[in-house]
C-alpha cells in the first residue's frame, strides 16, 4: 500500500517515513505544498496522512483533496495538535474516509489508522532462491 505523507517538518517526515515503511507500508514523504492534486497524480497513493504544524495547512490540503473528484475518495490521516478545532472543522465538513490522530503521536497510531482506512498492507513477495 503506497501512502503520501505530507509533513511540513523534514526531520519528522524521514522518522514516519522508517517507521510506516516497517509496518509494510511504501511511503513517498513530501513537505507541504500546496499542490496536493499534482503530488497525488505523481505518486499514485492509496491513501495521504498529513502531519502540518498548523491545522489550518491541513485543512487547506484536506479541501484541496475532497474538492478535485478523482481524488475525493482517498482516505486521509490528519495529525493535529489540536484535535477539537480538527474534529469541529471535519463534522462541519461531514467528512468521510478520514482519521484525527491527536498529538503526540506514534508511527503505530498513524499505521492503525491507516490499516483502520485501507487495510492491512500486503506483504513483499518472498524470494525464492533455489540453488543446485
Amino acid at each position: 500500500m503506497r501512502v503520501l505523507l505530507i509533513d511540513d517538518t523534514p526531520e519528522i517526515a524521514e522518522l514516519l517515513s522508517f517507521a510506516l515503511r516497517d509496518h509494510g507500508y511504501e511511503v513517498a514523504a513530501v513537505g507541504f505544498d500546496p499542490a496536493i492534486g499534482d503530488l497525488i497524480d505523481e505518486h499514485q497513493p492509496q491513501a495521504l496522512v498529513f502531519d502540518c504544524t498548523s491545522y489550518d495547512m491541513a485543512e487547506m490540503l484536506f479541501d484541496a483533496v475532497r474538492n478535485t473528484p478523482q481524488h475525493a475518495a482517498l482516505p486521509i490521516v490528519i495529525v493535529s495538535d489540536t484535535p477539537e478545532k480538527a474534529d469541529t472543522s471535519l463534522r462541519r465538513r461531514q467528512a468521510e474516509h478520514v482519521l484525527l490522530i491527536p498529538k503526540p503521536f506514534t508511527a503505530g497510531h498513524i499505521a492503525r489508522a491507516l490499516t483502520q482506512l485501507i487495510g492491512q498492507p500486503s506483504p513483499s513477495p518472498a524470494v525464492n532462491v533455489n540453488r543446485t
